[in-house]
């Protein structure tokens, strides 16, 4: 019953535009980190670190499948969308040392610690200079927000859970092969 409801609540609302998607996965992120660095359980922690490899992993497959293409296309890009794929990949890197791993002391810490301030940096880039060209140019955003909307609830549905294998690097390395 639940579910139908959350489906009805869902149907009449019209899809948002890319970069507003976007925008609000980068906020959902930073407070994940957030949380992270106020918590000292291990147990809620090891969550956390849980949730912040998945949201950066659907977000960066969507922005890698659907989002960068469309804007390379249109801006003729040889400089931000290369970048950002780059520093999607160290992000991958940085998730590898982490993902399914303990949370167990000060260099697991600063790994977290670490990606947060690489991931506010990507994400400062993105809106401060893509996202505000990708807006002047005659991309359809609420198209391109409808296919990411739909890219992100297949990834959702179908993302494995910490226990699970294969992990973020194993679903990302499939997206990109």
């Amino acid at each position: 019953m639940t579910t139908v409801s959350r489906t009805t609540a869902k149907a009449p609302s019209a899809p948002q535009e890319a970069t507003t998607l976007l925008i609000a996965d980068h906020k959902r992120v930073s407070v994940l980190f957030e949380q992270y660095e106020r918590t000292r359980s291990g147990a809620r922690k090891k969550s956390l670190v849980a949730d912040i490899c998945m949201e950066l992993g659907i977000h960066a497959q969507v922005e890698e499948e659907i989002f960068y293409p469309a804007v390379k296309a249109a801006l003729k890009d040889k400089e931000l969308v290369p970048e950002a794929t780059v520093e999607h990949a160290t992000l991958r890197d940085l998730i590898a040392q982490v993902e399914g791993k303990e949370p167990d002391g000060e260099l697991f810490d600063a790994k977290i610690k670490v990606m947060s301030e690489y991931v506010k940096h990507h994400v400062k880039e993105e809106q401060t200079e893509m996202f505000p060209k990708a807006r002047k140019t005659k991309l359809d955003m609420q198209e391109l927000g409808a296919q990411i909307a739909a890219r992100k609830e297949e990834l959702k549905a179908s993302w494995p859970s910490a226990t699970e294998k294969p992990g973020l690097l194993a679903r990302l390395g499939e997206a990109v092969a």
